[in-house]
């Protein structure tokens, strides 16, 4: 039933009841709200709490309708089946009425309904609401300043919206919106420049309070608007035009407004300091502006570089942001938010890819001109600009101010580093690098060296060594001398890759680095830890006459009195222990301390990134030493408390996990000594009921595989965990890959105990996942089906009939000519169902004949017109070329057992059977692998691995060393089933033989020694 207006006191009543503290009354006012919500009419009642003018003052109230407005607007705008929703009269009704209130006095409101407008258009615009920005340009003309503030605030909502469409009808919709929106708002915003500029002026000059208190509330909206229009014309120009450098025409506007906001900065600037004790509330907006700008001009020059680099645009910008990086104004130093957006800027430009020569190949446009070469001249201009704007000289001044002045700790830092030294190590490792200054003068010091690694090279090393000669090692005192030589370690550990063309680590760590490390007095942490920052920075060029005394400066830093220290010791500790050329021979004699001081550390942090960051240490070194088990003890208990405190934590479980799967790894065979800690976990992070399940699943199959893996015997609680599996697997096949090799592991390992247990379970899963996964799930599942197979010759095909169904499915069908991984499929599934005729005879036949069979391949649409049998003959004879070495043999032993089926269609295959046997045991083992050579081979070769192949992998070439496939004979399997087939079938067969070509008939005589 619909709501209409009598019910509007009765909604609002709702509303103010569901923000009750009371639950009492609370609840029973959410539930019919909700109930209300997808009735016609819900809307347009909220729209009248919204507007009502009698509850202007009623604010929460208001907030809570549109709230609910929002929400009605997801979820029943748009048509749906379950739903009579919005009628098309309602949503008319609520389109008008929006506009008609645009002169909202609350702020938050105001807010809520350009939410709302924008909601409304994404879906409407332009097919149900082509008069909305007609309407508000119509409502601007003769609007207020709080008005036109609230309808900019509208247009910069809804065009937000509006530019996430993707489709090109949107955006061709959107490009019209610039089109006409443009000129309008760029007049807007510079006669609200004038207007503002004129107002800071009369400020700024102005000693009468009250005058100014009277003209202040309306020029603050007036800036607001002019920020909104700010923002807009962004949107205009970023969104309303194709890249530049994609269509490579020129975007006009971008000459255009880059100028005027550059100017709108200048202008601003000089107030900033006078109006931050007299004018707060205008100095929060300078704040605000000149960033706002200067981040619109870095996004308009990532959209459009070949616009932005124009004469007019990229030599006064980059300029500007040049001088205040290196020649600031003493008020600029405070304002880091500013400095931060001008060293982005310049370093956007100069990683711009469309300012440096374009490697491309040629691809010629319509005209004849290749793309290519426009790229080059456009590139070669803007390049020209560049080169005028940064010559070596400039370079070289902004490398070294980079350094010398925003590498260097503040008073501020260190307050902050002693204060928590914790906290400052993991700000300074994991901030990004847009948000704070020194990490952002960092990153452009990065860029502007890569650029310029030659001519910055030697000047670099020159300012290293005039830090070092200024300050020597035995410096113990906080001086500006000592600060500088931090900031060029830090300099030269950031470039490591290119530096180390004109520094020799070498010299440099026997000559300073080393003796930095002599110096214990407590200030010189600062040296320390950039010390241990180089050490992991530069571990690629640290030869092998030098990793001894690394590892024990390393291992030294580690067990420093500063944690920030620690932390960086700890994690170049990983960079080494992970490269290429760790030597475990300089660091074993290490590793007691290294573990001892992991421990110690993790009982000293107190922050979670921390705890992680060790945890992180130690699952790589448990993965790449082989000193793993004396330490076992410790190792569990570290990990029992470990995983006590990081109840709650999920990423520090992950790396718990990982650190455990590592673990177990090494330990091998003894990794029964865990259990007690491990099987617990391990229960916890599969049980897909657990509240982490979500985010501790992936690892914890993982580490249940290497658990298996590497466990000498199978134990109860293991058997016990395999149910879990199937509940995993109904869920997703998101891990399906494990989930395989956590089946063939326990087959492996539990053998006919693991079958009598969970023989249902494998059924329930081979079904699930076979005919409902690609033919790469498929691929990744059949050989677990093979073994199962292999090993469980008579228990196994009756259990899983379904499954084999949908094989013999799966072999009939067609389709695959083209397509190498359904040949695959195809060729693998007929090689299981040929093992099940070789090893159970009777099964097959018996499965090939029931009644559900013909069904299924009904169901799948594959026409069966003879014996099922006899139509996989066909696949098994052409497939043969597709198949392993010992899927070959598979299937012409099974060829061979059909020459044995007393039916006349036999002998119409006769020469293809008889074709593929010959060609397998002509073939002999040539291409086969060790694993798979027969007989004889495989018996003499099970000595030689026997106690050198790690457990699973001798279990599973046991396996395969047992398969009675080897065993077999194919010559002698088909010299006496043709015998049979003979008696069966007289003088048709004697016929047949004579029928076939004297070569092929020679061929066989010969695979068989026949005379």
């Amino acid at each position: 039933m619909a709501l209409s207006a009598s019910d509007v006191s009765a909604m609002y009543s709702l509303l103010a009841n569901s923000m009750s503290r009371d639950e009492s009354v609370r609840k029973p006012a959410e539930t019919a709200l909700a109930q209300s919500e997808s009735r016609p009419g819900f809307c347009s009642c909220l729209m009248e709490i919204i507007t009502a003018k009698d509850l202007a003052s009623q604010v929460d109230v208001r907030l809570m309708a549109s709230v609910y407005f929002k929400n009605g607007i997801n979820r029943y705008w748009r048509s749906r089946r379950d739903s009579s929703g919005i009628t098309n009269e309602e949503k008319l009704h609520l389109r008008q009425k929006l506009l008609s209130h645009l002169r909202e006095e609350n702020y938050k409101i105001a807010v809520m309904l350009a939410v709302l407008i924008s909601k409304i258009a994404r879906i409407d615009y332009p097919r149900e609401w082509s008069d909305l920005f007609s309407v508000l340009a119509q409502q601007l003309q003769s609007a207020d300043v709080l008005t036109s503030h609230r309808i900019f605030m509208i247009l910069f909502r809804t065009l937000k919206e509006l530019s996430s469409k993707r489709l090109t009808s949107d955006q061709r919709n959107y490009a019209e919106i610039s089109f006409h929106f443009f000129d309008y708002s760029w007049q807007l915003w510079q006669s609200d420049m004038q207007t503002i500029l004129h107002g800071f002026a009369t400020l700024s000059h102005s000693y009468n309070s009250t005058a100014v208190e009277q003209h202040s509330d309306e020029l603050f909206l007036t800036c607001e608007r002019w920020l909104l229009c700010s923002k807009i014309i962004r949107q205009l120009i970023v969104s309303g035009y194709q890249s530049d450098a994609k269509c490579f025409r020129e975007v006009p506007p971008v000459k255009e407004v880059s100028p005027g906001f550059l100017s709108a900065i200048q202008s601003f600037l000089p107030y900033y300091s006078s109006f931050q004790k007299e004018h707060p509330k205008f100095w929060d907006f300078l704040n605000r502006a000149c960033t706002k700008l200067a981040k619109i001009l870095i996004v308009i020059q990532g959209r459009h570089p070949y616009s932005f680099g124009d004469k007019c645009v990229l030599p006064p910008v980059i300029d500007f942001c040049l001088k205040k990086i290196t020649d600031p104004e003493p008020y600029l130093l405070s304002f880091e938010q500013f400095l931060i957006q001008c060293m982005v800027m310049v370093k956007s430009i100069l990683e711009c890819k469309e300012y440096k020569p374009s490697l491309t190949g040629r691809v010629m446009d319509e005209n004849g001109v290749t793309i290519e070469q426009m790229k080059k001249n456009i590139s070669s201009v803007v390049g020209g600009v560049l080169t005028s704007l940064l010559p070596n000289e400039r370079i070289v001044l902004l490398c070294n101010v980079l350094i010398r002045r925003y590498f260097v700790l503040t008073a501020s830092d260190l307050e902050e580093w002693y204060q928590n030294p914790e906290s400052f190590h993991h700000e300074q490792d994991m901030v990004q690098w847009t948000e704070k200054l020194r990490p952002c003068a960092e990153a452009l010091y990065i860029v502007l060296f890569e650029n310029n690694s030659q001519l910055l090279g030697p000047v670099v090393v020159s300012l290293l060594q005039e830090a070092m000669n200024g300050c020597p090692t035995s410096v113990t005192e906080i001086t500006p001398g000592l600060l500088l030589k931090d900031a060029a370690y830090g300099a030269a550990a950031y470039v490591y890759y290119e530096l180390s063309n004109y520094l020799s680590f070498k010299d440099w760590f026997n000559g300073a680095l080393s003796l930095e490390l002599s110096n214990d007095h407590p200030n010189m942490l600062i040296i320390h830890r950039k010390v241990a920052l180089i050490l992991g920075q530069w571990v690629s060029e640290i030869k092998d006459d030098t990793k001894r005394p690394v590892y024990c400066a390393l291992i030294r830093l580690l067990q420093d009195k500063d944690l920030s220290v620690r932390l960086a010791a700890c994690r170049s500790l990983c960079l080494h222990i992970e490269d290429v050329n760790f030597s475990e021979r300089e660091f074993i004699d290490l590793l007691p301390i290294c573990w001892d001081s992991c421990f110690k550390l993790v009982e000293e942090v107190q922050e979670f990134d921390s705890k992680v960051q060790i945890l992180n240490l130690i699952s790589i070194l448990i993965g790449h030493v082989s000193e793993v088990i004396p330490f076992a003890n410790k190792l569990v208990q570290f990990f029992q408390k470990i995983w006590e405190e990081s109840s709650g934590e999920s990423l520090l479980q992950i790396q718990l996990l990982i650190a455990l799967r590592n673990f177990v790894v090494a330990l091998d065979y003894q990794s029964p000594i865990c259990y007690n800690l491990l099987l617990p976990i391990l229960q916890k992070g599969i049980d897909i009921n657990s509240p982490d399940e979500l985010n501790l699943l992936e690892d914890s199959m993982q580490l249940w595989e290497a658990t298996l893996s590497h466990a000498p015997t199978m134990v109860p609680q293991l058997l016990s965990y395999f149910p879990c599996l199937v509940g995993i697997m109904e869920r997703s096949f998101d891990h399906l890959q494990v989930a395989v090799n956590i089946i063939e592991d326990y087959i492996i390992l539990g053998g006919s105990e693991f079958l009598s247990v969970h023989a249902s379970n494998i059924a329930k899963i081979l079904d699930l996942v076979v005919g409902n996964v690609n033919e790469r799930g498929l691929l990744s599942v059949l050989p677990v089906i093979d073994i199962l197979v292999q090993c469980f010759p008579v228990e196994v095909p009756p259990l899983i009939s379904s499954t084999l169904q949908k094989l013999i499915a799966i072999c009939l069908s067609g389709g695959d000519n083209h397509v190498p991984s359904k040949t695959a499929v195809k060729a693998s599934s007929a090689a299981i169902l040929a093992r099940i005729l070789v090893m159970n005879t009777s099964y097959l036949a018996e499965l090939t004949s029931e009644p559900s069979l013909p069904l299924l391949l009904q169901k799948a649409g594959v026409p069966v017109e003879e014996n099922i049998l006899l139509c996989l003959v066909d696949i098994w004879v052409d497939k043969v070329d597709n198949v392993s070495s010992i899927q070959r043999k598979i299937y012409g032993l099974a060829l061979s057992i059909i020459l044995t089926l007393r039916m006349p269609q036999v002998l119409d295959k006769l020469d293809q059977i008889l074709s593929v046997c010959t060609s397998v045991i002509l073939g002999g083992n040539d291409d086969l692998t060790e694993e798979e050579s027969s007989g004889d081979n495989l018996s003499s070769n099970r000595s030689s691995v026997e106690g050198t192949v790690p457990g699973k992998e001798l279990r599973r070439r046991q396996i395969k060393y047992s398969d009675p496939i080897n065993h077999l004979s194919l010559e002698t399997s088909v010299r006496e089933k043709l015998q049979t087939c003979a008696a069966i079938h007289g003088e048709s067969f004697h016929s047949t033989i004579g029928s076939i070509h004297p070569s092929a008939l020679a061929q066989l005589k010969q695979a068989l020694k026949m005379p």
